[in-house]
């Protein structure tokens, strides 16, 4: 029975992939007919492709407006040069606008196969229906908007989701030194990357403390001593607990040898940072490092937006008002404090106002900066997203959670730009650790994830306009 079961989530798998690859396909060729030209970013990212695809690999080569590392390129080199070779194609051709954008169409397939692998990993499988559950997760995760538009564009987002997802399984598997090695490689596609070799390191970190966690719960409760009381008492007992584990030396030498490959990687990171005088290389005036608090708010909206089906609920909505209510005190302070972050900590970026090919340009515009309070009327929405997205993760341990919300403010807050883009990776590790939602609400999100799919696909290939100062075709996009 178990292996007819296993064979059939095999065939729903592929089914799945194959018709996923072949819309793919077909809108891929729609964007090649539509988009002969580098648009956007990719005016920058495929003449430094089509550089290293012709050999010019020098310094004096490199376009300064860039702003990433060359992994993107050297991948891209190294995928479509032996075509030239088995082929017979001339340079041309493999190095063509066309040959470059299909690189991320098969880092696309590839990102298929690792969140399957990653929703067989980290997700239980002794349900009867989570085959199916794991397939559509799978499904939707590949067609989420804001990532699976960029799949048709020459942008690093899949082949960085790539990489980080494959760090993420080996971390899980155990293979610590092939992980850090993949979390070398989304590096090179993007720096912020570094933060999630960083999980991937407190993966494990969270897991040996979630441990003796349970140990030392055992210890008190057949010793019986008596519990810790008063307010924040639970907070208390995990700070007294992480001191303690802190000061012996056998844990943290046993957390050094699991973590050394990590642990190597940040200090080649951070000799980098010293080197290179930043972490941005190329223009650095367009990014500049800042405690932008509300990009955080900004992702629990986001996450609130895409997760509706398992974040927005007439019960969740209840049990959040009745925990604010029973807590008033506490999230008053809460929300004063959030109040004051949005007034003093709200920054927007030159780009944000200046480009309406954005969707952000329209959100802030029609929605942020129609009315100054509207800003600080936002919280509470801010903070039921907050509450709902951690009540999500409570099957994770606290080490865990503490570990990703580290991750997810270190990769968030420090940018200025609001992009929808910068919240991708981190919106997909969420996913993959919530438990499988029921196939109604499956069903339910991957419908919404196709009608927005549909529209700005139309939108962008059909809807074009120009400013006035250019006679360039513009296009609305992510």
């Amino acid at each position: 029975m178990g292996t007819g079961m296993a064979q059939l989530e095999g065939y729903y798998f592929s089914a799945a992939l194959s018709c996923t690859f072949l819309v793919s396909c077909l809108l891929f060729s729609a964007f090649s007919r539509a988009l002969r030209e580098p648009y956007m970013d990719e005016t920058f990212h495929l003449p430094q492709a089509q550089r290293y695809c012709e050999g010019r690999f020098s310094l004096a080569q490199w376009d300064p407006m860039i702003t990433t590392l060359p992994g993107l390129y050297l991948l891209s080199v190294g995928v479509v040069k032996p075509a030239r070779w088995i082929f017979g194609w001339s340079e041309h051709v493999v190095c063509s606008i066309g040959m470059l954008r299909f690189v991320n169409l098969l880092f696309s397939v590839g990102n298929f196969y690792l969140l399957y692998l990653l929703f067989r990993k980290v997700q239980p499988r002794h349900k009867a229906g989570s085959s199916v559950q794991r397939i559509l997760s799978t499904l939707t995760l590949a067609v989420f908007p804001t990532l699976y538009f960029f799949n048709f564009l020459y942008y690093t987002e899949a082949g960085s989701m790539f990489f980080t997802l494959f760090a993420y399984l080996m971390c899980l598997y155990g293979n610590h030194k092939t992980s850090a090695l993949l979390g070398f490689c989304g590096f090179m596609f993007r720096q912020t990357n570094i933060v999630w070799a960083v999980f991937c390191a407190g993966n494990v970190v969270a897991q040996k403390l979630t441990e003796a966690w349970k140990t030392e719960l055992q210890k008190k409760k057949e010793e019986r001593l008596p519990p810790i009381k008063g307010p924040f008492s639970e907070f208390r007992k995990i700070l007294q607990f992480l001191w303690v584990y802190s000061m012996s030396f056998k844990n943290l030498s046993m957390l050094f040898l699991l973590t050394w490959p990590y642990i190597l990687l940040i200090f080649l990171f951070c000799v980098f940072v010293v080197v290179n005088g930043g972490i941005v290389v190329g223009d650095r005036s367009s990014h500049e490092v800042c405690l932008h608090f509300p990009q955080l708010f900004y992702f629990f909206s986001f996450t609130l937006f895409f997760s509706f089906p398992h974040l927005l609920s007439p019960s969740k909505m209840k049990a959040f008002l009745c925990l604010a209510w029973k807590r008033r005190i506490q999230f008053f302070v809460l929300t004063l404090v959030c109040v004051f972050l949005v007034w003093k900590f709200t920054y927007v970026h030159k780009y944000l106002l200046a480009d309406n090919r954005h969707y952000t340009f329209y959100v802030w515009k029609r929605v942020m900066q129609r009315y100054e309070i509207v800003k600080y009327l936002l919280v509470p929405v801010y903070l039921f997203a907050g509450w709902s997205i951690t009540d999500s993760l409570k099957s994770k341990s606290v080490f865990w959670n503490l570990m990703f919300f580290i991750c997810l403010f270190t990769v968030t807050v420090p940018q200025k730009l609001l992009e929808f883009r910068y919240f991708i990776l981190p919106y997909v590790i969420y996913r993959l650790n919530i438990p499988l939602p029921p196939i109604s609400r499956l069903v339910c999100e991957l419908g919404c994830y196709a009608v927005i799919n549909f529209l700005t696909f139309y939108i962008f290939l059909n809807k074009t306009f120009q400013w006035p100062n250019s006679q360039d075709t513009q296009r609305f996009m992510w």
